[in-house]
């Protein structure tokens, strides 16, 4: 068994940063500089934050930035190398992260 960290970083569909898609920005950064054995986004159909504003799928309206959750795993030191650029991204109270086992 392989003992790795598993962490999920929430958003919204409309969420920038320097003018450029977040979740593309994220993506990326696991993706092709870290290569992060997994990872997966979640899109949801409603939801609502520590503001409390509700964010959900509703036709009446134009705009809609529903709740996003991108997760990812790798070993312990692949994903605290990884977390202080994620944290440069995203407020530290959207970060969870816990350990978990893969395989058997």
């Amino acid at each position: 068994m392989k003992d790795v960290t598993i962490a999920r970083v929430y958003l919204k569909e409309g969420d920038k940063v320097q003018g450029h898609n977040l979740l593309q920005q994220i993506f990326r950064l696991l993706h092709d500089e870290h290569k992060m054995h997994g990872v997966t986004v979640f899109r949801g159909i409603a939801g609502f934050g520590s503001h409390g504003e509700v964010h959900s799928d509703d036709l009446l309206r134009v705009t809609v930035h529903l709740p996003l959750v991108l997760e990812f795993f790798d070993t312990p030191e692949a994903v605290a190398a990884v977390l202080p650029r994620i944290q440069e991204l995203v407020p530290a109270e959207h970060i969870v992260t816990w350990q978990a086992h893969c395989g058997t």
